[in-house]
């Protein structure tokens, strides 16, 4: 899963990234309004925690803005702000839910694993090409019905590809997707064909069929029935 978070107070988003990347989530972090919507326009998430008092552009227009362009993407906001009519005005824009500051990390956690199962929940958590079955919730793959044993960046990975499949995925948005913000950019495109390779030959496709190499980009998720 990947978490966006949105808060100009970089103690507390470093403090709430560090938290979430303890629970396996993938969590990128942006201080103002403006940079959030760039991430989001340009990366996929599963879920954002957006702060109402923003510089450049406040909670309220990231989320309206948002909305109007149908990004569908949970939005947990967060508000030092306890009027209703705050709240009010969230939830008529089309936040999914309300975590007042201060809060304990306990609290946002459950609020984010409620969002992103009331999230899934709505879509089917198979995805499949070819002889290839992926469940994005008990994160299994399977190869003709049998269970095939990835680590969990060869998991992450492959999910991913799959999530955007026809689409050619430069190596550097993998990267970002699989290992956030925190990825080495001089051993990225190494450390992300090393993971191609075994994943080929964990799914018996070292030929490429399905992972195909787009050269000068990356990779793409092959699904010619799609």
């Amino acid at each position: 899963m990947r978490v966006l978070i949105v808060d100009d107070e970089p103690e507390l988003c470093e403090q709430i990234a560090l938290i979430l990347r303890q629970q396996q989530y993938t969590v990128d972090t942006a201080g103002d309004g403006t940079l959030a919507l760039e991430k989001i326009f340009t990366d996929p998430y599963d879920l954002i925690v957006l702060d109402i008092m923003l510089p450049e552009k406040d909670g309220f227009a990231v989320l309206e803005e948002l909305r109007r362009k149908g990004v569908t993407i949970p939005v947990l906001m967060l508000t030092a702000k306890g009027e209703v009519a705050n709240r009010i005005k969230g939830l008529d824009l089309g936040a999914d839910d309300y975590l007042h500051k201060p809060f304990s990390m306990a609290e946002l956690l459950a609020r984010i694993r409620a969002l992103l199962r009331r999230s899934h929940e709505q879509t089917s958590p198979l995805l499949t090409i070819d002889n290839i079955r992926l469940n994005t919730n008990t994160r299994i793959v399977t190869l003709d019905n049998e269970p095939i044993n990835l680590t969990p960046k060869e998991f992450s990975l492959l999910e991913f590809l799959f999530y955007n499949r026809n689409r050619a995925i430069s190596r550097f948005n993998m990267a970002e997707h699989v290992w956030g913000e925190a990825f080495d950019p001089f051993t990225m495109s190494n450390n992300i064909d090393v993971h191609i390779k075994n994943l080929r030959r964990k799914l018996d496709d070292q030929a490429g069929q399905i992972i195909v190499t787009i050269r000068g980009v990356g990779y793409m998720a092959r699904d010619e029935q799609a």
